[in-house]
């Protein structure tokens, strides 16, 4: 995932899966319609750019940090659906999920582990293939994944690291803050799509959508999402 050219490369990837991120687009706004006690957490685009890296990476394992109703889970076993290959193992302290993936959706490719990540972490695999992390967003939880969590994922892994750019910047003392200055400190690159701190990657990813009648499932624009591959 190493790139200098994130918008080109990911404008490659609308354009490739197009059609089936189309009828994943309609399947969840289906989804959203018939759980009406699911609250998404992912906006349109980063949502879609996460199925995208998926598609083109086929991980054979994905982990989840934060699951929540469901929303970025459902989009993810989209992605290994339609890869036809790949498992999801996602972490959460609460089990709202397990009542809202159709089990048709799941099918035999998913693993719920209930409870803190701090008591859990073991169960991640060792040979995970792609990393999304949308949990607690405070300072100390981040302090202690970074610590105990990023070093089991090998470098080089693609990463998504939820709810950092609600602002231009990343809010002090949260994770957010802490995530990107690991970055800075080994030099990684990262990209995002949040309209708060680069319009200009969103307009140029909302071209393509445009050119290609993607119109996204929920009608969230914000994108806060962060991506890069581990260092």
């Amino acid at each position: 995932m190493q790139t200098t050219d994130w918008t080109g490369f990911l404008s490659g990837l609308y354009r490739t899966h197009a059609d089936d991120l189309a009828a994943v687009i309609t399947q969840q706004r289906a989804f959203l319609a018939d759980s009406p006690t699911v609250v998404p957490q992912l906006d349109d685009v980063e949502a879609e750019l996460t199925y995208l890296l998926l598609r083109h990476h086929r991980p054979s394992h994905v982990v989840e940090i934060g699951t929540f109703h469901g929303w970025s889970t459902t989009w993810i076993l989209s992605a290994l659906r339609d890869n036809d290959h790949g498992r999801l193992h996602s972490f959460d302290l609460v089990d709202h999920v397990r009542r809202n993936v159709p089990a048709g959706l799941a099918g035999q490719r998913w693993t719920f582990h209930h409870g803190d990540l701090r008591d859990t972490v073991d169960e991640v695999p060792a040979d995970t293939g792609y990393l999304f992390v949308d949990a607690d967003h405070g300072r100390r939880f981040a302090r202690w994944y970074l610590a105990h969590l990023f070093p089991r994922i090998r470098s080089g892994t693609p990463t998504s690291v939820h709810d950092v750019f609600h602002l231009p910047w990343a809010r002090p003392f949260t994770e957010g803050a802490e995530v990107l200055r690991l970055l800075r400190a080994r030099s990684v690159p990262w990209f995002t799509a949040a309209r708060p701190a680069a319009r200009e990657n969103l307009r140029a990813l909302d071209a393509v959508r445009a050119e290609l009648g993607i119109t996204g499932a929920r009608g969230a624009t914000r994108n806060p999402m962060i991506f890069f591959a581990m260092p």
